[in-house]
């Protein structure tokens, strides 16, 4: 039977009190009764230095025959008095131990007994007897005595003794155990009680935490726990709320990427599908076939660029993809793709700016920025208004080299930008525009610029112009020179054939025969 943690903590705490209540009550008692002990040697000691005063004064001591004469009727009644008052035994013996004067309870005796020469022997040793015993067999039953000498001149004239019955320590600590009896069962119920509810209050979130992990594990995400402290617990529930916010908005783009997915791959093979059917079938006549090929062909194009896409993202999530980082003039990659849109450029008539910043040397993987590049200009060159501008900025700031693309047309709206850089995103203007675009390029950007250790952001204003700024690792000991008379060659951007003129430095074209 598997226990819960909330018996195990229970029954601990629980075992934890009680085994702190034994230790506890048997120090208690111990020191208890070690200090009666004490308290009644010290009694005691009062007592016979008493009697051994009036031992003294009935005694009469002849120093010429070294021979004490007692007054045995004076001494008797000095003990009887000490005897009464403490409900207690004193009795006095000679030098041999044999017992001369006894008194109990206030009544003179003459018992016939003598005490054990050990016992001599150690007041002789130490000046003085206690023990809670029966003083050698002398008594029946546990007696505390205390005893010392009587000396006069150089002699030991005898013994005198006081004995008092053990049983007032059995009452006294009876009295002391019923009182911390009574404490400690207070303490307990106390104690039991307040573990009870503080338990119940411990685990109870975990019981919520367990239940919650549960509902995660089947892939509900909506459920979450009340946060109530800020203790280890409540740091624990709020890391359980931002896992369940993580996996449910991994789960929902999840589900739209293979919705988004499964929509771009659905579209073209229906297409290519119908049309192969077309021709097959006879129901697109001949001198139209090479027209649909053409249609097919851009549909297989489409799907080649997908899966393309695709993969490079996923080498890139995986960590698979390793930079091949080198020094390269980033306005030369600029230019360079410049030219695969010199048609697009034409028809829109398009003045292209800022191209006159000279050499801008990076240290990035020279392909991989250039598809970077690719993407952002033509999503430029596919938005921007007939007869508008492409406009290009560049800057240096901490080590890093940051680029801009701007060009001018509708721009886009606040809702929008958020948005820009998620997978499979298209805006419904860019849905109309770009029938072969499948919402990859700006997330790509997204991803390499990020491998690099950059940044990318989007600046609008709708019905102005549309800006994204990305950032890459500036070229190291290398500054930008600023190529003179390029100002002249790239104002218009175009020459008298419509193509863009991009002069090359004699570096840069001898790589390209390289």
């Amino acid at each position: 039977m598997q226990k819960s943690i909330f018996y195990k903590y229970f029954r601990s705490c629980t075992a934890v009190v009680f085994a702190s209540i034994l230790v506890l009550g048997s120090l208690f008692m111990l020191f208890a009764s070690n200090y009666f002990k004490e308290d009644k040697r010290e009694s005691m000691e009062q007592q016979l230095t008493v009697a051994s005063s009036m031992l003294m004064t009935s005694s009469d001591y002849d120093q010429d025959s070294n021979r004490v004469t007692i007054n045995s009727s004076s001494l008797a009644s000095g003990f009887q008095t000490i005897s009464m008052i403490n409900d207690s035994t004193v009795f006095f013996t000679n030098a041999s131990g044999v017992i001369q004067v006894w008194c109990e309870n206030g009544q003179l005796t003459n018992p016939v007994h003598t005490v054990s020469s050990r016992v001599l022997t150690e007041i002789d040793a130490d000046g003085s007897y206690f023990e809670a015993g029966k003083l050698g067999g002398l008594y029946s039953e546990s007696y505390y005595t205390y005893g010392m000498g009587i000396q006069m001149g150089e002699s030991t004239i005898g013994y005198v003794f006081i004995s008092e019955p053990s049983r007032e320590l059995s009452t006294f600590l009876a009295e002391m155990l019923k009182i911390f009896a009574i404490a400690s069962v207070t303490v307990l119920i106390l104690s039991v009680v307040v573990t009870y509810y503080s338990t119940i209050r411990m685990v109870r979130p975990l019981r919520e935490m367990s239940l919650a992990a549960k509902k995660f594990g089947q892939g509900d995400f909506t459920s979450r726990i009340e946060v109530t402290s800020d203790d280890e617990i409540g740091q624990l529930a709020m890391a359980l709320n931002n896992m369940a916010q993580s996996l449910s908005q991994l789960e929902s783009m999840r589900r739209s990427f293979i919705a988004n997915v499964s929509h771009e791959l659905k579209t073209p093979m229906t297409s290519i599908g119908g049309f192969i059917d077309g021709i097959l079938d006879g129901t697109i006549p001949k001198s139209e076939e090479k027209k649909y090929l053409r249609i097919v062909s851009e549909e297989v194009q489409r799907l080649s660029r997908l899966v393309r896409s695709m993969l490079n993202l996923s080498r890139i999530e995986a960590g698979e993809l390793k930079l091949n980082c080198q020094t390269f003039n980033i306005v030369d990659t600029i230019c360079q793709t410049l030219f695969t849109f010199e048609q697009t450029i034409d028809q829109k008539k398009l003045d292209i700016q800022g191209l006159d910043a000279g050499k801008i040397m990076v240290d990035a993987d020279a392909d991989l920025i250039h598809q970077v590049v690719y993407n952002l200009i033509e999503n430029a060159v596919k938005f921007v208004n007939d007869g508008g501008y492409l406009s290009f900025s560049f800057q240096n700031e901490g080590g890093m080299t940051y680029v801009g693309i701007r060009n001018s047309g509708e721009g886009l709206s606040k809702e929008e930008i958020p948005r820009v850089f998620d997978r499979f995103y298209k805006t419904d203007r860019s849905r109309g525009i770009d029938k072969n675009g499948v919402g990859l390029g700006l997330y790509l950007v997204k991803s390499i610029v990020a491998l690099h250790g950059g940044d990318v952001i989007v600046r609008s204003v709708q019905g102005e112009y549309t800006e994204f700024v990305f950032s890459v690792p500036g070229a190291k000991n290398k500054t930008s020179a600023i190529v003179t008379g390029r100002e002249k060659e790239y104002s218009g951007g175009m020459n008298s054939s419509g193509l863009i003129e991009v002069p090359k430095d004699p570096a840069s074209s001898e790589n390209e025969s390289k």
